[in-house]
């Protein structure tokens, strides 16, 4: 991985929380998708939400980053209540996320995909867009030259010009990562970033959200399936069934917990904390 990218000042120890999830609700017409979901993240931590399909656990996600406005409830971000702003000024604020299912730009270059995502500070004004003056092509050069340092950060450098819809699946998946951190987010959201990996591929992410984390000082909140990712990267782990939380805990915890595996995991998980953990929980 590349330096080119300095990395972002650590928080001190004592900062409040970064996120803070209040009695979440979202209902459709008579269903209720989730019911009173908290949640707290600290600065740093690397988070896990699993539960089985159709547990609301992007329903969650939605209503973190404003794709839905909860029925009731609120979300505390960086001590600001965000709960119904627009998805672009929560993006702006500092919350960045990725999909289950790829949302590139598949026609434009991979360069391009980046470079949107940093238009936000681009530093010129629309009457600079519009007459193409000396200003706006220096921020445009400058825009250009950042894109391609962080494509250099994800060893994606050598293929700034080709499509990306023409890049390999691994490849598509971690340029949507480097296009979620190009809009300089305190906290990343990834909703099944191991969604259709191979076990190798699996493994390169792992070590790619190690990275990120620790690069840019990032606070990560996952939803993943692969369960050997949840257990070999994440310290904290929140399970959903049914749009409730029916448990907290390390992975550990989670994995011999006998709600958690009655709903989600089955017996075969009582190995699965002890292959894949790579380190020991922080504690809150």
């Amino acid at each position: 991985m590349s330096d080119a990218i300095p990395p972002r000042p650590a928080p001190p120890a004592d900062a409040p929380p970064l996120l803070t999830a209040q009695n979440l609700t979202k209902e459709f017409g008579g269903l209720r998708a989730v019911h009173n979901f908290e949640k707290t993240i600290h600065t740093g931590e690397l988070v896990g939400l699993i539960g089985p399909n159709g547990a609301g656990k992007t329903t969650i996600f939605n209503m973190i980053t404003g794709v839905y406005v909860p029925t009731s409830g609120s979300v505390i971000f960086n001590n600001q209540d965000i709960t119904g702003i627009a998805p672009h000024e929560i993006n702006q604020l500092g919350i960045a996320r990725t999909f289950q299912n790829i949302r590139l730009f598949p026609n434009l270059t991979v360069l391009d995909n980046v470079r949107i995502a940093y238009h936000p500070h681009a530093g010129y004004s629309m009457s600079d867009a519009i007459l193409h003056n000396a200003h706006f092509n220096q921020k445009e050069k400058e825009l250009t030259e950042r894109a391609q340092e962080f494509l250099g950060v994800f060893n994606l450098q050598d293929r700034q010009g080709e499509i990306a819809k023409n890049l390999p699946y691994g490849e598509q998946r971690r340029l949507e990562i480097a296009r979620a951190l190009a809009a300089y987010p305190k906290l990343l959201l990834l909703d099944e970033p191991a969604a259709g990996m191979n076990p190798a591929e699996s493994m390169a992410l792992m070590d790619l959200i190690h990275f990120i984390r620790e690069r840019f000082n990032l606070t990560i909140l996952l939803i993943e399936h692969q369960m050997r990712v949840v257990m070999g990267i994440c310290e904290w782990i929140t399970v959903v069934d049914f749009g409730e939380v029916i448990a907290r805990g390390t992975p550990q915890e989670i994995q011999s917990n006998p709600r958690v595996i009655e709903a989600y995991l089955g017996p075969g998980a009582a190995a699965l904390s002890q292959k894949y953990r790579r380190k020991k929980p922080h504690a809150d």
